[in-house]
């Protein structure tokens, strides 16, 4: 028997207009119904779902606290990823430097990025041009061929590769700060350049010809990113003065050279750490995603499935040591961005509506409800004795909103609809660690693992 010839469950398919009487009659002698319509069609749904009590038992202080710098602004693109990765260097690069503001060039790791990613994706078509167009896999690669989203490693293999610069060296453009036109005509090229390589494959040319393609393809990308990004150097001039007033001359530098002289911490030294809420996936197994990565030759993406409460130990230990912490989340739940105050309770969605809407981090993972959104940094925590109670993060959305763009997060939101932290592997207790050279489990391309921040 065939998927199709297998019986369904009946289900009765139109809406009646009995139905639909029905529906008006209990709404409109429900009270509190028609107070909700009253109120949120005159007013935001966040500002009468908002718990009061809840949002002023959140202070913003915190007993250990990094930050004393200003946020960055990553403005209309999706590079939150590579802005706390770079924050998270900066720390230690400012220190280095003696100087207390101090911004890598965001521009050229999200030009190099894009240029690797889409050399990566290419290889994807290329070796998967003998299936079905339709099939899963190809439909997928071809839905988002370049976006501007990223995870930990991917991040590192870029820095790894090609250095970082300071901000001066390759600055913002109206392109690196509005990326959403450039976007859609490299996805517009590629997809292009995908149907030309498939029919190249399916016509039997040799590898040489489709290679040939494959690289002229590439190059149109090159081009884009030129015009949009401007041309990374591959050497600058560096030289600064400290917050004492004392002038630095550092002649000519590759942006290898750059990274290796004042980029303080190993990045070998980190692993990405995920709450995988799914029963099926066991605490303590190292995950990957198919078809996941950006250059060709770096970083498996790898990720530790690891217990909620032992990163939420692992990322305070880090600030109590020093350091802060990447971390990967679901932005979008519950966050009050105006006045920077999150909590998993923070607003009262179901008194609203008169539904209960609740659902567990695994559920919401499992129906397509919750997925890591986005990124940034952890540079401070409360603590009581060793239990966190709010956390203090360092967002790229600029000054305006929270403590000018820093935010307070209650450790209920952690627990919901944090995804990621990265740690050191030195860190790790002992039951996390074969995970860190065990052969991981592959999960599909489309699995939510695989979401960018």
């Amino acid at each position: 028997m065939t998927l199709i010839d297998q019986p369904h469950t009946s289900v009765s398919g139109a809406l009646t207009s009995e139905a639909v009487s029905g529906f008006r009659h209990r709404f409109e002698h429900d009270s509190n119904a028609v107070r909700m319509q009253n109120a949120v069609t005159r007013t935001g749904l966040d500002d009468v779902a908002l718990r009061r009590e809840r949002f002023v038992a959140i202070p913003s202080s915190v007993s250990n606290r990094l930050d004393d710098w200003k946020v960055t602004n990553q403005m209309k693109s999706g590079r939150c990823w590579l802005f706390a990765a770079l924050n998270l260097l900066r720390v230690g690069t400012k220190k280095r430097l003696g100087m207390k503001d101090f911004e890598f060039s965001q521009n050229h790791a999200m030009y190099w990025d894009k240029l690797e990613r889409a050399n990566f994706w290419l290889g994807d078509i290329v070796s998967t041009a003998t299936d079905e167009s339709a099939s899963r896999l190809v439909t997928f690669l071809l839905s988002e061929p370049l976006g501007d989203g990223g995870q930990w490693d991917m991040a590192t293999s870029i820095f790894a590769k090609h250095g970082v610069v300071p901000q001066q060296a390759m600055p913002e453009t109206e392109s690196s700060s509005n990326t959403g036109k450039m976007n859609s005509l490299l996805r517009k090229h590629l997809r292009r350049s995908a149907l030309h390589l498939r029919a190249l494959v399916a016509a039997g040319e040799i590898t040489d010809t489709v290679e040939a393609a494959r690289l002229d393809a590439l190059e149109g990308v090159h081009r884009i990113l030129g015009v949009h990004l401007g041309t990374p150097p591959e050497t600058f001039e560096w030289q600064w003065t400290d917050d004492d007033k004392n002038f630095h001359r550092d002649g000519e530098l590759t942006p290898q050279e750059f990274s290796a002289r004042y980029v303080t911490l190993d990045l070998d030294d980190y692993v990405c750490l995920v709450d995988d809420p799914r029963s099926a996936h066991a605490k303590g197994e190292a995950l990957t995603v198919a078809n996941l990565g950006n250059v060709r030759g770096g970083s498996e993406v790898r990720y530790v499935n690891a217990p909620i409460e032992v990163m939420k130990q692992l990322a305070a230990a880090s600030i109590v040591q020093g350091e802060p912490v990447w971390f990967g989340c679901d932005v979008g739940q519950q966050v009050l961005r105006k006045e920077g105050r999150w909590a998993a309770d923070l607003f009262d969605y179901d008194g609203v509506y008169g539904l209960d809407l609740g659902m567990t981090k695994e559920d919401r993972v499992l129906a397509g409800d919750s997925a890591m959104t986005h990124a940034m940094l952890l540079t401070g925590v409360d603590l009581d004795g060793d239990t966190p109670r709010r956390w203090r993060v360092e967002n790229s959305w600029g000054d305006s909103n929270g403590d000018q763009g820093f935010y307070t997060m209650d450790d209920s939101w952690f627990a919901e609809y944090v995804f990621e932290v990265v740690v050191k592997k030195s860190a790790l207790p002992e039951s996390l660690r074969p995970a860190l050279t065990s052969s991981p489990r592959v999960l599909p391309a489309w699995d939510p693992m695989g979401a960018l921040a």
